[in-house]
């Protein structure tokens, strides 16, 4: 046994080594918790992502040492300004707005700015309420899917950011109940004005918006859009569907490559006359007789009158061809159009033409032909429409024919439409609890429209489109 000596200190090897061992287990625990495996590692940002991140912070910028937090205020750029003074008013100092539109340049043209341009400009008022404000940053959208961000670093100075949003395009379906117009409806589910647009004229041809809706009532959509990440609709694309109590359209591209939009048997509507050719009309006298309200006694009214302003657009009833646009007695300004199966229209009382109108011309349904006028013979504003066929004078709301022909190369195709449609707007009826349309096979297939007839056709009768007599009184609408 070995003798202990004070004179030398003791040596104990253990408790250092178990120091150390501890030290290396510490040091690797604190590896694993920083590096970790692979799976654990949280991925840096992808650029779009960082610059996502920087457009943000600007909105959340911090104010500046003896400023208040900033404050986002909009700005547009009057007629004749430039866009260093709207940044002024913005209520920063000249320096800050001069050197914001020097960073600007960078990227854009800051001198031949448009009046109408807005931006947003965040700005920081003094603590003490003087002197001006400072310039946290300002942001400017350059493009439907590009904005230009103006934004203070730590050290003070301005930095340019441009964020570019992706944008992918979306096929949307919905359905609503009627609440206010058809166009405040369809708005609400998402369908712009365009969209809206295309679908009345569908069905122009069989609904009267102003009688036949009723709040409540069912309709759905189906169109194109585009969409950025942000979730906001940059363009309106096409309709391809429309369902208004139970009439249904769908949009379908011919063989020939033309677009054109068949019902639910798969008939097309582009050879039918429009029922009410001018928007939000009214009817005010019908087809049948009525006591005239000019010469007193009953009388055969052989057209439907729309009462609405003066002004108000008129539009082509189908596809046609002018063959009198002139002043016509009792009928004022008077415009006739022939369409095709041996249709033709007329429209009375018109307070002026539409531009270029004249005989000859080719127009298509829903061109604008005239505007309601009180000309001739008449006790008001209103538009006299009047439907031919063959000759003679037919209700426009009961004799409207279609005048089409089947082509069966469109069958197959037209049904694979229909049915990737169907499968879109199935869940949004139920969700509404709108009940699914009986099953309607298309008979024939898609529908391809007839030629307008250009050749003349036979004489019309005195009584009919003939100029009237010397001496005759004028007839009202």
């Amino acid at each position: 046994m070995q003798e202990f000596d004070p004179r030398r200190s003791t040596v104990r090897f253990a408790p250092k080594v178990l120091t150390a061992a501890a030290g290396l287990g510490v040091l690797g625990l604190c590896w694993n918790l920083t590096a970790g495996p692979a799976t654990n590692v949280v991925k840096p940002l992808d650029p779009a992502a960082l610059t996502a991140l920087q457009h943000i912070a600007f909105a959340r910028a911090e104010a500046q040492p003896g400023f208040n937090q900033g404050q986002n205020i909009n700005v547009e750029v009057r007629p004749g300004e430039t866009l260093e003074a709207a940044v002024l008013r913005s209520g920063v100092a000249p320096t800050d707005a001069r050197l914001a539109v020097r960073v600007l340049a960078q990227a854009m043209d800051t001198v031949n700015i448009r009046a109408g341009m807005d931006f947003v400009a965040s700005v920081a008022r003094p603590r003490d309420s003087r002197g001006p404000a400072r310039l946290i940053g300002l942001s400017m959208r350059t493009g439907a899917a590009s904005t230009l961000t103006v934004s203070r670093t730590f050290d003070g100075a301005l930095r340019l950011r441009e964020l570019e949003e992706t944008v992918k395009p979306e096929t949307v379906a919905a359905c609503g109940r009627m609440q206010g117009s058809f166009h405040e409806s369809a708005n609400a589910i998402g369908a712009s004005s365009a969209v809206v647009a295309e679908a009345s004229k569908l069905f122009a041809h069989k609904i009267d918006f102003s009688r036949d809706i009723k709040a409540g009532d069912p309709f759905c959509l189906v169109f194109d859009r585009k969409v950025t990440e942000s979730g906001r609709t940059i363009e309106a694309g096409g309709l391809q569907y429309a369902e208004v109590k139970g009439q249904r359209f769908y949009g379908f591209t011919r063989a020939d490559g033309k677009k054109t939009f068949l019902d639910a048997i798969g008939k097309s509507i582009k050879g039918f006359l429009l029922r009410t050719p001018v928007d939000g009309a009214r009817i005010t006298s019908r087809f049948g007789l009525r006591r005239h309200p000019i010469l007193g006694y009953n009388k055969m009214h052989q057209g439907i009158d729309f009462g609405v302003g003066t002004g108000t657009p008129v539009l082509a009833a189908g596809d046609g061809v002018v063959v009198e646009a002139r002043r016509w007695g009792g009928y004022g300004n008077w415009v006739r159009l022939r369409h095709a199966g041996g249709y033709e229209t007329g429209y009375a009382h018109l307070s002026r033409f539409g531009k270029g109108l004249k005989p000859g011309m080719r127009v298509s349904q829903g061109q604008l032909i005239g505007y309601v006028g009180s000309t001739g013979a008449s006790t008001g504003p209103h538009l006299h429409y009047e439907v031919w066929l063959k000759g003679r004078r037919v209700n426009p709301m009961t004799r409207i024919q279609s005048g089409v022909s089947v082509d069966p190369r469109d069958v197959a195709s037209f049904n694979a439409t229909k049915k990737r449609i169907e499968t879109l707007i199935a869940p949004r009826r139920t969700a509404l609890g709108i009940p699914a349309p009986a099953a309607t096979p298309a008979k024939g297939g898609a529908i391809a429209e007839a030629p307008v007839e250009t050749a003349p056709t036979k004489k019309l009768a005195r009584t009919d489109f003939s100029a009237p007599k010397a001496g005759l009184k004028p007839r009202a609408g």
